[in-house]
C-alpha cells in the first residue's frame, strides 16, 4: 500500500487511451483525487478533458499537452483561491471524454405507429434504420447526462436517443399524410425530415447525430398480401388470364408435392387443367360468342377430302370433317340436329345447323327415334 501511494505522489503524466470501441467517458483515478500542482495532462485527438472540483465543472479541455498550472486553470484557480507559490496538489476529478463517432447505433418502433393513409385507410406501420453519435459539448453531456458516472457508455444512452427517435418519427407519420407507399420509396428524404426534428432535443444532451438513416418502412403482412395480388393481377392484365395462370400454377405444385395431398391433389390438379383447357377453347381466335365453341386453329382440322366438308361441335368437342351424306346419317341417328354447331373451312364462324341453307333439308323433318 505505501509503495502505490508513494507511486501516486510521483506520476505527473495524465492521459487516457481506450480499445473499447463504446466507452464515452473515463473518470481518471487517483488515490484521493489529488491532482499534482504542475502535472502534464495530455489530451488526444478526438478527447476533450473535463475538471470537476467540489461536484462543480470548472474547466473543459481540448486537445493538447497542458501543464496544469495556475495560468492553465484560472476557473479552478479562482475556486481554490492559490496564489502563484502554491505548490500543493488540489483535489479535483478529471473525466475523459470521447468525442469521436460511436456508429451502427440502432434505432427501430418496438409497437406499430398508427396512420392515415390515403389508399388503405388505417394502417399499422414499423420502421427501423441506423444513427451516428458523437459528443458535440463534453461540459453540457457531463452535467446533463454523466454526473458522477466514471465510466460510461453508449448503451447507457442508446436507450434515451432510441426514445427521442422514435417518438418523434411516430408524430412525424401520423401527421405527415404521406402514403405508405412513399413513405417505403422515399427513405431518404423521410431521414432528413426525422434528423430536423430530432437535432434540438438531442442537442440539449450535448450531443449531436452526425448521421441518420431511415433503413425500412414496412407494412402490416395483411396489406402487404393484398399489394402483392394487386401487383400480380396488374401484371397479369387480364383476369382471364389471370385464372389460367393461378390454376397451371397450383398444377406444377401438386406434380412436384405428388404424396403432399394423395389422389385429392391430383384430382383437383386434373379439374382445374380440364377447366383451364375448356375455357381456353372456349375463347376462340374470333371472339366468338361465350356459349359458342371456339373455331379450331387452321392447323387442327386434317386437309379436307374433295368437296365441302363440316366440322360439328358437340359439349365443346370437335369431330369431323364429314361429308354431306355422313352429316345426313348422322341427323338421321339424332346425334345432330337444327341447333347443332357446324363449321366449315373457309367460313367465317359457327353456326347453328338450320341456319346453313345448304343443309336445311338435312334438318327439315324430325329424325326417326333411335333403334332400341
Amino acid at each position: 500500500m505505501i509503495f502505490d501511494f508513494l507511486r501516486g505522489e510521483f506520476i505527473d503524466v495524465i492521459d487516457w487511451t481506450d480499445d473499447s470501441r463504446d466507452t464515452i467517458v473515463w473518470r481518471f483515478e487517483r488515490r484521493g483525487h489529488a491532482i499534482k500542482y504542475g502535472a502534464k495532462l495530455t489530451v488526444r485527438e478526438s478527447q476533450a478533458a473535463v475538471f470537476v472540483h467540489e461536484g462543480q465543472l470548472a474547466d473543459v479541455f481540448g486537445p493538447g499537452l497542458y501543464m496544469l498550472e495556475t495560468n492553465n486553470l484560472p476557473v479552478l484557480t479562482t475556486l481554490q483561491h492559490w496564489d502563484h507559490g502554491f505548490q500543493s496538489p488540489f483535489k479535483s476529478e478529471i473525466y475523459f471524454i470521447n468525442t469521436r463517432r460511436f456508429t451502427d447505433l440502432k434505432w427501430g418502433t418496438r409497437n406499430p405507429i398508427t396512420c392515415r393513409d390515403p389508399e388503405f385507410g388505417m394502417v399499422r406501420l414499423r420502421a427501423f434504420g441506423t444513427y451516428t453519435m458523437r459528443v458535440a459539448d463534453p461540459g453540457r453531456f457531463m452535467t446533463e447526462i454523466v454526473g458522477t458516472d466514471g465510466e460510461f457508455t453508449t448503451a447507457e444512452i442508446e436507450f434515451q436517443i432510441r426514445n427521442v427517435i422514435v417518438s418523434n418519427f411516430s408524430q412525424i407519420i401520423a401527421s405527415s399524410g404521406i402514403p405508405v407507399l412513399d413513405m417505403a420509396a422515399n427513405t431518404i428524404d423521410l431521414a432528413k425530415i426525422v434528423h430536423e426534428r430530432i437535432a434540438p432535443k438531442i442537442a440539449e444532451y450535448g450531443l449531436e447525430l452526425p448521421a441518420f438513416y431511415v433503413e425500412n418502412v414496412s407494412l402490416p403482412e395483411e396489406v402487404e398480401k393484398v399489394l402483392d395480388k394487386r401487383t400480380s393481377t396488374a401484371i397479369a392484365g387480364d383476369l382471364s388470364k389471370y385464372a389460367d395462370f393461378s390454376a397451371a400454377e397450383a398444377m406444377t405444385k401438386s406434380a412436384e408435392n405428388p404424396g403432399g395431398g394423395g389422389g385429392m391433389a391430383a384430382g383437383m390438379g386434373m379439374g382445374m387443367g380440364m377447366a383451364m383447357a375448356d375455357r381456353m377453347a372456349r375463347r376462340g381466335p374470333w371472339g366468338a360468342a361465350p356459349d359458342a365453341p371456339a373455331v379450331p386453329a387452321a392447323q387442327t382440322p386434317p386437309p379436307p377430302p374433295a368437296g365441302k366438308v363440316w366440322h360439328v361441335a358437340v359439349d365443346g368437342r370437335t369431330t369431323g370433317p364429314f361429308r354431306r351424306d355422313e352429316l345426313a346419317a348422322k341427323a338421321a341417328a339424332g346425334e345432330i340436329g337444327p341447333d347443332s354447331w357446324l363449321w366449315t373451312p373457309g367460313g367465317p364462324d359457327w353456326v347453328r345447323g338450320r341456319d346453313v341453307t345448304e343443309l336445311a333439308d338435312l334438318f327439315s323433318a324430325p329424325p326417326p327415334p333411335p333403334a332400341g
